[in-house]
């Protein structure tokens, strides 16, 4: 991690350039495919850092000068520092980003035959560029709960686990333009009917048994739902046999001691710096990923009086759909971070809030961008609006610009990525002395007069 934030030093003290990008961000990345796998990779970072975790479930001894984290879930993660001069009262400084994004998350029971084919039932999670998963290389990841004996003792336990299997293993195909003349004219998606990826035929799954399954996928030597051992199953009458297969010989167990679990479809297609002059990212999961990342690295700042930075990627300006922007409101790539407004508290920013975020750009002379949606437009939100009414926290809402949101493969400018960091640095270092100066309810100013004068 040392070796990390110094390259980070010696990356941003260089400047600006194309190619320049967070060190560890393609990496990160690339690690998680999926929600859980982005928890744990934050996790090593974090203990790599100094972190100490804690459980949620136990008393916890804190001590000033040191770093915690806690995870719930295996979805969310909680980091925080205890500064040396902290006492009680002080407030906090908070920087809060989603992990998770659109994706196709398989069905509890996921066994889908047709047509000679093994599909899998997915489902959709979030509102995902649908079009954009047809022919792609899939696989699948997520997390699995297995069964282990307890050292021939007859008792069991059940453990958690993170899986990804890397190689290729399905696909969403598309219909032939022979098929369906009219595709260009508007490709229609039925997410129920045509979203089904495609893991196998027929004849290929039944040569593939080797006589353990019959052609139901149900295993040949199962009687009234148990097997050899007495174990009761029932997840080859849910999913593909084949399926199950793959999974354990990935986590090393038996297919039977998969009890329960959470996959979802993911590209195989790596990460990359990219564009004719490497300035760009390209990458599946940017939003909100990229944030995620950004405010990880910041995790060994102090932390004093309270502010909530919600950070979630913006959009930025199309050039081939400029109309979907308002004239005074188009954040461009490498324009720096984004504060997004919205008058029906779609987002959490409010006059004092942009100030302040904007402020501090201006006194570090880092770019600053505003977005407001068209008042004929649906907008988005994040988790701002949830969390300020909540818990009554002053919040500011921002985001890199990126395009292709919500796309199975999206694109940023390595540039924000580096903007992103420093405006996340100084917000830390520079809040409490401008919240210091800021009057907004009433009470006495806490500037001096000039000598001479009277307010």
């Amino acid at each position: 991690m040392g070796q990390v934030l110094k390259g980070i030093a010696e990356a941003i003290g260089q400047g600006l350039a194309h190619g320049v990008v967070l060190p560890g961000l393609i990496e990160f990345l690339n690690a998680s495919p999926t929600a859980f796998h982005a928890i744990d990779e934050a996790k090593k970072r974090l203990v790599a850092a100094g972190y100490e975790q804690v459980l949620e479930r136990e008393d916890w001894k804190l001590e000033v000068g040191k770093k915690y984290f806690f995870t719930r879930n295996y979805s969310s993660i909680i980091a925080f520092a205890i500064g040396k001069k902290y006492v009680a009262g002080n407030g906090f400084h908070i920087i809060g980003a989603h992990t998770d994004s659109p994706c196709l998350k398989l069905k509890p029971v996921s066994k889908v035959t047709k047509g000679g084919y093994l599909e899998v039932g997915v489902q959709t999670y979030g509102g995902g560029l649908w079009h954009t998963w047809f022919d792609r290389d899939l696989t699948v990841a997520g997390r699995v709960i297995i069964r282990e004996a307890k050292n021939g003792s007859g008792s069991v336990s059940y453990s958690h686990r993170l899986v990804r299997i890397e190689e290729p293993i399905m696909r969403i195909p598309t219909l032939a333009i022979h098929l369906d003349r009219d595709v260009n004219d508007g490709f229609m998606v039925n997410t129920q009917n045509h979203l089904l990826p495609v893991l196998a035929t027929s004849i290929e799954a039944e040569l593939n048994k080797n006589g353990a399954t019959d052609g139901s996928g149900n295993s040949g030597g199962q009687t009234n739902g148990k097997n050899g051992n007495g174990r009761t199953t029932t997840n080859s009458s849910k999913h593909h046999s084949l399926l199950l297969q793959l999974l354990a010989t990935r986590i090393g167990c038996e297919p039977d001691d998969i009890c329960d679990f959470e996959l979802q479809a993911c590209d195989t297609q790596p990460s990359i710096i990219a564009g004719a002059t490497k300035e760009f990212i390209f990458s599946g999961r940017l939003d909100n990923l990229c944030m995620s990342f950004c405010s990880l690295m910041l995790l060994e700042k102090a932390i004093q009086r309270s502010f909530l930075v919600s950070a979630d990627m913006s959009h930025a300006l199309h050039p081939n759909y400029m109309d979907k922007h308002e004239d005074n409101h188009q954040p461009k790539l490498r324009g720096g971070l984004v504060i997004n407004h919205n008058a029906n508290q779609s987002f959490a920013t409010n006059a004092v809030t942009s100030f302040i975020f904007g402020e501090i750009a201006r006194k570090n002379m880092l770019p600053i961008q505003e977005f407001v949606v068209r008042n004929d437009m649906a907008c988005g939100s994040t988790i701002g609006p949830i969390l300020a009414s909540g818990v009554g926290i002053r919040t500011v809402d921002v985001g890199a610009p990126q395009l292709s949101m919500h796309s199975i493969r999206e694109m940023c400018a390595a540039d924000d990525v580096v903007y992103s960091y420093r405006h996340f640095i100084a917000y830390f270092q520079e809040f409490s002395r401008l919240d210091a100066n800021l009057t907004v309810d009433g009470g006495k100013s806490r500037r001096r007069p000039r000598r001479g004068k009277s307010l």
